[in-house]
């Protein structure tokens, strides 16, 4: 891509507004004053501290949506990286800085993509159109999930819509995410009696209490996953006791886990199984749940079936189809009937120290996105 290319200098301006969630520090209105100048109807959808906004160009007509978020992880120590984060640098042919894959350079795609295709085609079938969130990558309360009820309550659901999260494997174009697993989360509990390590008889550790317990959970087989869906996989990623002395048998000790789930299971089926497992044994517990997604899945129709031929066009190989991988805002957007996928450049270098992206990639996911456009609103 050359230093002319409008997707990489809207990519570079983004990457240079330190936009840590849920602090949008200008993006959206960069994106807002582009898509304006060709002909979006914007509407700002502020929810608390969170910036969104919806742009729609045409007035009837089945919807095709672009959907990202503008906020960014924390970048650490600068240090740490061979160029400021959130100074944007060219090196070997790939875009630096925070954000530069997850996800500036699919948005700035995206705003090029359109601009390009209405400069041909100002009057068209159907609506183009743009759900912008900066809660992505924090609590994801006031962002998608709002806006998504703010559309559905004026009869404007997408029918197709693709999320520019960073999709790509190796290569630029060799995956689209057609779905994506559930995410249970829960944190548990459990209740011991606090005491000298001398004098256990008179204490109840709950480390030693749970060991059991736990043990069982990780061995469970909880389903075989499915043709779409890998087998539901189940993690501790915390485990907490103790008051820091090694002469001191803990009170309580507290346990964070998580289950990545297929359609096989429901969030229900799985909370009464780890509870029956627990009951077994032989300690008191209380469990807090937290889902933050259901699966979904968006089969082959209409959007999958464009997507799967623009990409075998541009880069000569067709892609394949992965649920794999951990949530994004595309769980919002599912449940509301829109069929939803996502498709960006790779991950390699997402959330690390020297994110970077192809500029190359940069280039050829424009074109894609345009050819999509071109295809669904023809």
């Amino acid at each position: 891509m050359n230093s002319n290319s409008p997707t990489l200098t809207l990519a570079m301006e983004l990457v240079e507004r330190a936009s840590v969630t849920p602090d949008d520090k200008g993006c959206q209105q960069l994106m807002i004053d582009r898509l304006e100048k060709c002909g979006f109807s914007v509407t700002r959808l502020p929810f608390e501290n969170v910036d969104n906004f919806w742009a729609v160009h045409g007035h009837e007509g089945p919807i095709f949506c672009f959907a990202g978020h503008t906020d960014v992880v924390p970048a650490g120590p600068e240090g740490d990286w061979t160029s400021s984060p959130f100074k944007p640098t060219i090196r070997d042919g790939h875009l630096y800085g925070r954000g530069s894959a997850d996800m500036k350079g699919s948005l700035a795609a995206m705003v090029v993509a359109s601009e390009q295709f209405l400069s041909r085609q100002q009057s068209h079938p159907g609506r183009l159109a743009f759900l912008i969130t900066s809660d992505e990558e924090g609590v994801a309360k006031n962002g998608t999930v709002r806006v998504m009820d703010w559309l559905e309550q004026q009869d404007l659901i997408p029918r197709w819509c693709i999320v520019g999260e960073p999709s790509s494997s190796a290569v630029f174009g060799d995956t689209i995410k057609n779905g994506r697993r559930g995410s249970l989360s829960c944190r548990l509990t459990i209740s011991g009696i606090q005491g000298h390590v001398a004098y256990p008889h008179l204490a109840a550790n709950p480390i030693h209490l749970s060991t059991a317990a736990l043990n069982d959970l990780i061995h469970e087989k909880w389903d075989d996953g499915n043709d779409f869906f890998p087998p539901t996989s189940f993690q501790i990623s915390n485990i907490n006791a103790g008051t820091g002395a090694s002469n001191v048998i803990p009170g309580s000790l507290e346990v964070l886990f998580n289950f990545r789930f297929s359609n096989e299971v429901t969030a229900d089926d799985l909370c009464a199984r780890v509870k029956t497992i627990l009951d077994k044994h032989s300690f008191a517990y209380s469990a807090e749940w937290h889902l933050s997604g259901q699966p979904f899945l968006t089969p082959a129709g209409e959007l999958v079936d464009t997507t799967v031929q623009c990409l075998t066009d541009a880069i000569g190989n067709k892609p394949v189809l992965s649920t794999a991988g951990g949530t994004s805002d595309a769980r919002f957007i599912a449940p509301k009937g829109t069929q939803v996928i996502e498709l960006g450049p790779l991950n390699k270098t997402i959330h690390r120290v020297d994110e970077n992206v192809s500029t190359a990639d940069l280039e050829q996911l424009t074109e894609v996105y345009q050819s999509i456009i071109s295809k669904l609103l023809s």
